[in-house]
């Protein structure tokens, strides 16, 4: 079925609704579609080139508003939200991290694993309902959805624009892990920060 979704998404890249079609495919994501909107980013990018920006801006903008429609089903639709959560095995996960942000600095950890479901690999549609599960800070939900989503997609688009077949190749090949390795480098750094402030400040 995956494999099914991927191809139709790749196909409706090169739809002449294609921006249409991202901003649906992008808002889904964010609360329950399985496959990301960079299948279409990138060809969309490397076929316009010129248009890279916009296609980064609608990609981000449709995301953000889909995990705030992930958030809303977290927060009053429950069951639906839970039987999704499941769907993706994070269940059990979600009761630790329920947990964890009870506790001191529990909202600064899941300020990090926000920004992770985000940019990286991890499923932000589950974090988006989960986020409305625990009810963490709707603005600051808001905030950290589209640095994380918008860094990541702008790097598709322009990347893809840039180097063509040569991104997508390896984005294929190795851009799971260098989007985790790049994203907990950035959560690292701003932990850093934090310490420094919150000791030294």
């Amino acid at each position: 079925m995956f494999t099914q979704l991927y191809n139709k998404c790749l196909k409706l890249a090169a739809h002449k609704y294609s921006n249409y079609f991202l901003a649906v495919v992008s808002f889904l994501e964010s609360s329950f579609f399985p496959i990301p909107p960079d299948v279409m980013i990138a060809p969309m990018a490397m076929a316009n080139k010129h248009k890279f920006f916009k296609i980064f801006i609608i990609a981000t903008l449709f995301s953000v508003l889909g995990g705030m429609f992930g958030y809303v089903l977290g927060l009053y639709f429950f069951d639906f939200a839970m039987n999704i959560v499941e769907f993706y095995n994070y269940e059990e996960k979600m009761i630790d991290l329920k947990n964890t942000l009870s506790q001191g600095d529990g909202f600064y950890t899941w300020f990090g694993i926000l920004f992770l479901a985000g940019f990286t690999p991890l499923p932000y549609k589950v974090f988006t309902i989960v986020s409305g599960l625990i009810g963490f800070n709707f603005p600051i939900f808001i905030l950290i959805s589209f640095i994380s989503r918008g860094l990541r997609f702008f790097i598709v688009s322009y990347l893809a624009s840039k180097f063509g077949d040569s991104f997508t190749n390896f984005m294929n090949q190795h851009g799971q892990k260098w989007f985790s390795i790049i994203g907990i480098f950035i959560v690292i750094i701003a932990a850093i920060f934090y310490l420094i402030i919150k000791f030294y400040g």
